[in-house]
């Protein structure tokens, strides 16, 4: 039995460490830039601005399996898979436009860095895509994301849009922000582009 408590200490220390690591390292990470214009009991209306990206089109409509291949196409890319394996800092939120027969992930460049100076990708399935400013309602949630969680929360959204007389458009997202291995403030959202 000590034993057991033992390795159960471990384990729970080694936890706590790695958690506290996965926090500390969301201090030091850029985020996409917006501003809140309105809030509203269910959501906000933000306004962002515009902001270079890494993007790749994926066939599937289903969350877990487009965004595990999203996120390692991509991921290798910013960890050196490129022309020059140069790296480039993570960014957050991961983001994943949300239609009806595929997805396309998409990792915001930091800021600092142009189009012209980012090194070539080797895998021919990434595109830059530079989105303009705009103007978004965002609906958050926490835990994990799956496939029920995004549609429960995209009509929440909606309802909520409706209920205010707010018109927006067919071009929904899911926002993640957190590692798979972060357990505690996870954080998620929803977005739409308003009209």
């Amino acid at each position: 039995m000590k034993i057991i408590a033992i390795l159960l200490g471990l384990i729970g220390v080694a936890f706590g460490v790695v958690q506290f690591f996965a926090l500390k390292s969301q201090w030091n990470i850029e985020t996409y830039p917006y501003e809140v214009t309105k809030s509203f009991n269910d959501f906000e209306i933000r306004t962002y601005e515009a902001s270079l990206f890494t993007s790749v089109a994926m066939s599937s409509d289903v969350y877990k399996k487009a965004s595990r291949k999203g996120f390692g196409i991509l991921a290798g890319y910013i960890f050196g898979n490129n022309d020059k394996n140069e790296k480039i800092a993570m960014t957050s939120p991961v983001s994943m436009s949300i239609e009806e027969d595929r997805m396309t992930m998409m990792f915001m460049v930091p800021s600092k860095l142009k189009k012209e100076e980012l090194p070539k990708p080797n895998e021919s399935r990434i595109v830059f895509k530079e989105e303009p400013a705009k103007t978004v309602a965002a609906i958050s949630f926490g835990g994990w994301a799956n496939d029920a969680k995004i549609a429960s929360y995209k009509e929440r959204l909606i309802v909520a849009l409706k209920a205010e007389g707010i018109s927006y458009s067919q071009q929904f997202y899911f926002f993640g922000y957190n590692a798979p291995y972060e357990v505690f403030n996870r954080k998620n959202e929803i977005i739409v582009e308003l009209e």
